[in-house]
């Protein structure tokens, strides 16, 4: 047992243990800095429109046989009450478990994998699996899965709305991902083609090596391309409705701040972060201009290739920081949805049942840690994939694990080793952050359109 494991297994034990009394998910949304809104009362409501409450409650009403709900005009002048939240408003929401267990396994996650970070640059231990890569890994995975659990509702929806939406994002990321695909690496240079070449030869060694000597490299390589362009429209579907929402409190979160032109030039700056991410990887613009960069007939080096590898992985970093810092806003933005469907209300006419207002004002808060863990979640599956593409090889630290080779025979480990190369995980993380970014900007820049102009219309 190195070291590593044995931080990794305390991470783990520290993790369960102090989650009901020290979690960071659970300050980040009960530390007093959100506030929600409190839906109002029957009694208040026929306060305000100047009518007596009927002396029977509801549920005598409901057992009476009279189905007629309490009704109250639209435009009663009706302010909702605000209120912190709390622990206990906090425990009842939908998904709240998943939340806290997921944004405290991704701090956990970060800690293991600073310390996997010094550990290497103190110590030799290239024989070593590195633990830290393996959390960055599994907190993706796991964020995929959350996202998953989240379509699943959209899906068994009885509208069908979101399910249509859902589908049409799956359709347009797969074309875009095979068009992405064909394009060559002096203009997006992931290295992907190099990591697939050398994926392909070590699989025709393997197959050569198992006696299978009818293997036939095209058809492979097809096969890989259209499973990573099946995996992207997957990928696409899921950060539909994060996109979405993300537009939506970025919106308000400007207008609730028209007097603070700092804190709205950071919004602009942290929503408009995956166009810059995409950028990063365009060669002519980015590599070409600042690697050789263009004197008149010549070209000066500003910036060496690996100074420009780890800078690219530092900015992905400060933007992702960034967002996150700007998590407070974009969520009480969201709360404020309540009072802003009630002013909306005011201005209608007609009557409006008291139990909708009720409904209405509470399903905004009901689905808090939803809309947090679509703010978040993108974050963390920006952020870990870079930090697996280390040169000194993922993969190598990955099959000399011996734990791992006392349930698995030691060839299984080697074979992939020789196969899923080095390279191929640089080309695939790689291009995996390029593709999230650009998922979140179609389906945000879809978004500010959809609430900008077609609400409106």
């Amino acid at each position: 047992m190195g070291i590593q494991l044995v931080v990794s297994l305390l991470a783990a034990s520290t993790m369960q243990r102090m989650a009901p009394h020290c979690s960071l998910a659970r300050w980040l949304l009960c530390n007093g800095s959100l506030f929600r809104f409190k839906h109002p009362s029957e009694g208040e409501l026929c306060a305000l429109a100047g009518k007596q409450m009927p002396k029977q409650n509801r549920r005598d009403r409901r057992q009476n046989g009279e189905s007629k709900p309490l009704t109250v005009p639209k435009d009663i002048d009706l302010h909702l009450e605000k209120a912190p939240v709390n622990v206990i408003d906090a425990l009842v929401l939908r998904f709240f478990m998943e939340y806290q267990w997921l944004i405290d396994f991704a701090v956990y996650a970060l800690g293991v994998f600073l310390f996997t970070e010094c550990y290497y640059s103190v110590v030799d231990a290239s024989k070593e699996v590195n633990i830290g890569a393996i959390w960055c890994v599994l907190t993706v995975l796991f964020g995929l899965k959350t996202l998953h659990t989240l379509m699943s509702h959209y899906f068994l929806s009885e509208e069908g709305g979101e399910r249509s939406v859902c589908l049409a994002f799956g359709f347009l990321s797969l074309l875009v991902a095979m068009l992405v695909l064909v394009v060559r690496e002096d203009y997006l240079e992931f290295g992907l083609e190099s990591g697939f070449s050398s994926l392909f030869d070590s699989l025709e060694i393997f197959a050569k090596q198992q006696g299978y000597s009818d293997w036939s490299v095209p058809v492979t390589k097809l096969t890989v391309k259209l499973g990573l362009a099946a995996f992207c429209a997957y990928i696409g579907a899921l950060l539909a409705f994060p996109g979405l929402r993300l537009a939506q409190t970025h919106l308000d979160a400007v207008q609730m701040n028209s007097d603070r032109p700092l804190i709205q030039i950071l919004l602009h700056m942290s929503f408009l972060s995956p166009v810059i991410m995409l950028v990063l990887w365009v060669k002519p613009i980015a590599r070409d201009f600042l690697a050789n960069a263009p004197m008149g007939k010549t070209s000066v080096t500003l910036v060496s290739s690996a100074a420009f590898d780890s800078m690219r992985l530092w900015i992905i970093v400060v933007l992702c920081v960034l967002r996150l810092a700007l998590t407070r806003y974009h969520l009480q933005a969201y709360l404020n949805l309540a009072q802003k469907w009630v002013e909306q209300m005011k201005r209608e006419a007609g009557r409006i049942a008291a139990i909708d207002i009720q409904r209405k004002v509470t399903r905004v808060f009901c689905y808090l840690t939803v809309v947090t863990l679509q703010y978040l979640v993108p974050i963390f599956i920006t952020t870990s994939p870079p930090s697996c593409r280390s040169e000194t090889s993922f993969t190598d630290r990955l099959c000399n694990v011996h734990v791992l080779s006392m349930a698995c025979p030691v060839t299984t480990f080697t074979a992939l080793r020789s196969v899923l190369t080095p390279l191929f995980f640089r080309g695939f993380f790689a291009f995996l952050t390029w593709w999230v970014a650009a998922c979140q900007v179609i389906s945000s820049l879809f978004g500010i359109y959809f609430h900008q102009y077609l609400m409106h219309n």
